[in-house]
């Protein structure tokens, strides 16, 4: 009995953090079913961002997979445990897109509530308390009431909120909404850190940059489907240019399209390809000429963005 106790609890713990298989979220009263047919895994260690316009459906899969909203058909787990659970809440960090809290507590409360909800007590919870409230910028505003406190503050709250017991999975829902620039790279620290401790990270945001700077992969969502999974060093490299500048006669035609010429012996020619542009630059030293620049361009996650949104409307 006791083997097949550590059996289990070993499928559980190499068990991928999220599963979605084929999931359907149907909201009767207004005839919206908002995700169709969704299907897509986070494995441990990750940090993926979940993107989608608004009315994607991003908001109603974070929801069912919390339990909150019960799907009308199709599966989604945690850790191996069947979503909205109790047990598959366990070791999660949650943060909504509206983060309402007491406002006649304030956020040192607001936490100690929260932690001792968890299970968390005495000396050990007070203590992580403070420390979140400082690592996310409160800690001189933790004695002030909610009502008293901007937007991005409480923002700053519900984040402490959400990283509460050490969670071993965090799912935040615009995770960035409300935060100024200096608060974004705070937040980015701080998730990275966690992630570098052994945490898992799945978020939605409009932030496009701040994906760009911490995701590992990304899941783009339109009308309840996802139209796009990408690795987001694979997609930054696809995205990037070059532009070569060089002096000669060489000739790019079959590499790109895009080349000019500045001046009797100066041209330049942009690659969409890492691969064209040494192509190129071959050319140039085997015609006898020289190299004068060579510049890397990123590409625009945002121009991506709207291009497959678009192309899945």
């Amino acid at each position: 009995m006791g083997e097949l106790v550590v059996a289990k609890m070993r499928q559980d713990m190499s068990a991928p953090p999220i599963e979605v298989e084929d999931l359907h979220v149907r909201y009767a009263r207004a005839s919206v079913e908002a995700v169709q047919g969704l299907s897509f895994s986070v494995a441990p260690g990750e940090i993926v961002g979940f993107l989608g316009p608004n009315g994607a459906g991003k908001s109603s899969t974070l929801k069912t997979l919390m339990g909150f909203v019960q799907p009308s058909a199709g599966l989604c787990s945690l850790f191996g445990k069947a979503a909205g659970t109790p047990e598959s809440r366990q070791g999660v960090g949650y943060l909504p897109e509206v983060a309402l809290y007491y406002p006649y507590l304030t956020p040192h409360e607001t936490l100690t509530l929260y932690g001792e909800i968890q299970g968390l007590k005495g000396s050990a919870l007070k203590k992580e308390t403070e420390a979140l409230l400082e690592a996310v910028g409160v800690s001189a505003a933790m004695r002030r009431q909610n009502r008293s406190l901007s937007k991005g503050m409480l923002q700053r709250v519900g984040i402490a909120q959400s990283l509460l017991g050490n969670p071993k999975l965090l799912i935040l829902d615009e995770v960035t909404s409300g935060l100024d620039p200096v608060g974004r790279q705070e937040l980015r620290m701080l998730l990275k850190k966690r992630r570098d401790e052994g945490a898992t990270l799945f978020f939605s945001s409009h932030e496009l940059a701040e994906v760009d700077m911490l995701c590992d992969r990304i899941l783009l969502i339109n009308k309840g489907r996802l139209i796009e999974e990408r690795q987001m060093d694979m997609l930054k490299d696809e995205l990037r240019d070059y532009t070569l500048t060089y002096s000669g006669d060489a000739v790019m035609l079959g590499l790109t399209d895009d080349w000019n010429q500045v001046s009797d012996r100066t041209r330049t020619a942009r690659f969409r390809t890492k691969e064209n542009l040494l192509k190129g630059i071959d050319k140039v030293n085997q015609s006898g000429g020289e190299i004068l620049d060579i510049v890397a361009q990123e590409g625009s996650l945002e121009n991506y963005f709207i291009a497959k949104v678009g192309g899945a409307s």
